[in-house]
C-alpha cells in the first residue's frame, strides 16, 4: 500500500489528468447524429494534449453522462470499453477508469481494459443531487476478487461531490474508520463539484488520519495552488484546469497542461 504510487508513476506527487468522455449512448446529451466516432476523435485529441503536456497518468471517465446514475446502464461501460480499446495504442501513460457513479461497473471496466486503478464512492450513505446514495463496499470488494481484479487499485472519494454524509460524523473519524475497516488503496478529497477548490484544511485532516494510505487532492488544483496542495497531498487529480479557459465543458489544451506541470516539476525539485 505504501509503494504502489512509486511503482506505477515513478515520480513524487503524481498528477493524474482526467480524460472526460463526451456524452455516451443512453445519456441525455448524446449526439446520436455524430455517433461514437465523434466521441473517440475528441478523446484522442485530448489524450494527446494531456500526454504531450507532461502529465503522469490519465483517468478516463464518462464525465458528461449528466445527470449521473449511481447504478449505470450496461451500455455505458460497454461503450467506454470500446472507446478505450481505440485509445490503447496511444495510452503510453499509466491509466485508470471511472464509471460515474458505479463502483462495480468501474471495476468491471478496469479488468476488461487493463486499467490500473478506479476512483469511486465506495463507502457511506449520502443525501445527494441524485437521490439517496447508498453503498456496499463489502460487496464491491468481493466482486473485484471474484472477477480477477485484485490488482486494480481502489481510490475512495471520501468527500463526494454534490452530496452530504447522512450522519453526524467529522471528517477525521470518517477517514480513520474508512482506512481501518475498508482497506482503500487511496483516498480522494474533493470540493463541491468538478473544478471546485478543495479545502486545504480538510485535505490536511484526511492526510493526518490516513496513515500509509496515499491521499489525492481530487478537484480544484490550479497553477497558483498546486504547490500548496501538493505539499499536503501525495498526488493530484486534475480535470477542469486543463480545459480551454479553465471551463469544464471545453476540450483539454496542451498549453494549460504544460503550465501546471511546469509548476509541479518545480515543486518536486524542492522535495
Amino acid at each position: 500500500m505504501t509503494n504502489w504510487l512509486d511503482e506505477v508513476f515513478a515520480v513524487q506527487k503524481p498528477v493524474i489528468a482526467m480524460l472526460h468522455l463526451s456524452a455516451l449512448p443512453g445519456d441525455p446529451g448524446y449526439d446520436s447524429a455524430a455517433g461514437i466516432r465523434a466521441v473517440v476523435d475528441r478523446a484522442k485529441g485530448e489524450l494527446a494534449a494531456l500526454r504531450d503536456g507532461g502529465v503522469d497518468g490519465v483517468m478516463i471517465s464518462n464525465e458528461f453522462s449528466l445527470p449521473y446514475l449511481t447504478k449505470t446502464e450496461p451500455i455505458t461501460a460497454i461503450t467506454m470499453a470500446r472507446i478505450i480499446g481505440e485509445l490503447l495504442p496511444d495510452l503510453t501513460l499509466p491509466y485508470g477508469v471511472n464509471v460515474l457513479w458505479d463502483g462495480r461497473a468501474s471495476i468491471d471496466l478496469a479488468v476488461a481494459t487493463g486499467a490500473q486503478w478506479v476512483r469511486e464512492i465506495f463507502t457511506g450513505v449520502y443525501a445527494s443531487d441524485f437521490g439517496l446514495w447508498d453503498t456496499n463496499v463489502g460487496a464491491v470488494a468481493r466482486h473485484r476478487h471474484r472477477i480477477g481484479g485484485a490488482g486494480v487499485k481502489l481510490l475512495f472519494n471520501i468527500v463526494p461531490e454534490s452530496a452530504v454524509y447522512l450522519s453526524d460524523r467529522d471528517l477525521a473519524s470518517i477517514t480513520k474508520t474508512t482506512v481501518f475497516a475498508t482497506r482503500p488503496d487511496g483516498i480522494c478529497v474533493s470540493g463541491l463539484t468538478a473544478g471546485a477548490s478543495t479545502d486545504s484544511q480538510a485535505l490536511q485532516v484526511v492526510k493526518d488520519e490516513a496513515g500509509d494510505v496515499p491521499v489525492f487532492v481530487n478537484t480544484g488544483v490550479r497553477a497558483h495552488n498546486a504547490a500548496e496542495q501538493l505539499s499536503i497531498a501525495d498526488g493530484a487529480i486534475v480535470g477542469t484546469y486543463f480545459k480551454e479557459d479553465g471551463v469544464f465543458e471545453n476540450r483539454a489544451v496542451q498549453s494549460r497542461v504544460t503550465e501546471l506541470m511546469t509548476v509541479v516539476r518545480e515543486f518536486r525539485a524542492t522535495l
